[in-house]
């Protein structure tokens, strides 16, 4: 399916995001949050995939404070350096400023029914949950998110419900890490916990090095169960 191209407006200037439209509207909305790549094939594939299942995706370009237009891959060395590059450069805290943004002009959208909800991978993941805390979202679910060992006292924001799928071999969340995550929020009511045993950080990325078609199926099939229940 061709997607096309949103301009967001913001007080500080217009950013674009990637939006694949379902078959049928009016669909509730499904903000997709990047990796550190940008919005790349993989984020616009993750759209067009949700579009199928009859939401509207849409994926933000949340570096265009720091450059606009990102798309790189995990293929070269090269890559991975500009893309730890931006992470390091990224303000978490001005992304979900602009997520929230997006959230609120998804939620206006013609074919839109008025619910969001928000998935993010990697970077994306810290983000889903910090949207989850910090925004109206109606559902947030993150992939195996760098840094929320430092934030879960956000849970206590928590007034919508969040699925978290952590990889117990994640390289960029350590056994530690894990620990903290699970202490602070695996009996939180909005909070639902799925790890996967010897999986690395992007065990859903098709095409990674760490893949892995079993638990990116049960994870993405969780995943949609949940939206399902939550944006329906």
């Amino acid at each position: 399916m061709a997607g096309q191209t949103l301009e967001i407006q913001t007080p500080d200037g217009v950013f674009t995001a990637y939006v694949a439209r379902p078959a049928q509207t009016p669909a509730p909305a499904i903000v997709v949050l990047q990796e550190i790549f940008g919005v790349n094939q993989v984020m616009r594939d993750i759209c067009d995939s949700y579009a199928a299942q009859g939401y509207l995706a849409i994926c933000p370009d949340l570096f265009w404070r720091i450059e606009p237009g990102v798309d790189i891959t995990d293929k070269s060395e090269a890559e991975w350096k500009k893309a730890f590059e931006l992470m390091n450069a990224f303000d978490p805290d001005q992304g979900v400023r602009d997520i929230r943004v997006v959230i609120e002009t998804a939620r206006n959208l013609p074919d839109s029914t008025g619910k969001v909800g928000a998935v993010g991978f990697c970077l994306g993941g810290l983000l889903a949950f910090l949207t989850a805390t910090r925004t109206d979202a109606n559902a947030s679910v993150s992939y195996y998110g760098v840094g929320i060992e430092q934030r879960t006292a956000e849970g206590e924001r928590l007034a919508s419900p969040l699925m978290m799928h952590i990889a117990e071999a994640d390289q960029f969340v350590p056994p530690a890490a894990q620990e903290l995550i699970l202490a602070a929020l695996k009996n939180h009511p909005q909070v639902q916990i799925h790890t996967y045993p010897g999986r690395d950080h992007a065990f859903a990325r098709q095409g990674g090095d760490h893949y892995h078609p079993a638990d990116a199926k049960l994870a993405d099939g969780r995943t949609a169960d949940f939206f399902k229940t939550h944006l329906s």
